[in-house]
């Protein structure tokens, strides 16, 4: 359904609620306009119900960006192939620690930590990807 059909069905579900408690003396001065219809209960709950679409918007698309990143990861693993001190592959360490970290950030709810994750984790890769890089071509 389209935003603004949505907005006149809104907003025609909003008059009628608000119009039906008005006596029916009280009809005519709303219809033309001269006196303002006190705010009703309904009202509040349309700023209640956009701000919770602005806020599953914001949780998909912050969503989306952790895939990307984490989609990011896995692919900049592939290339430390050589093993750590235990015989360990770094791939597998990375992609262990990677997926540790993106479990205990899975259920955060504050957007500012989740943009400030998602900014930290971005730049880790692409320093590490970077330092590789660097080291290559030493």
């Amino acid at each position: 359904m389209s935003t603004k059909l949505k907005k006149c069905r809104n907003l025609s579900m909003f008059t009628r609620r608000c119009f039906k408690s008005a006596s029916l003396t009280q009809w005519p001065r709303y219809h033309i306009g001269i006196v303002r219809p006190a705010r009703c209960e309904e009202e509040k709950s349309l700023d209640d119900e956009e701000e919770e679409l602005l806020n599953r918007q914001r949780f998909i698309t912050n969503r989306r960006e952790a895939l990307h990143l984490y989609r990011d990861i896995l692919r900049a693993t592939r290339f430390f192939m050589w093993p750590d001190s235990r015989g360990v592959l770094w791939t597998d360490v990375l992609q262990e620690n990677a997926r540790k970290e993106f479990e205990e950030a899975r259920f955060e709810k504050d957007p500012e930590i989740v943009t400030r994750l998602l900014i930290g984790g971005r730049d880790a890769v692409q320093s590490a990807l970077e330092k590789l890089a660097e080291k290559q071509r030493q």
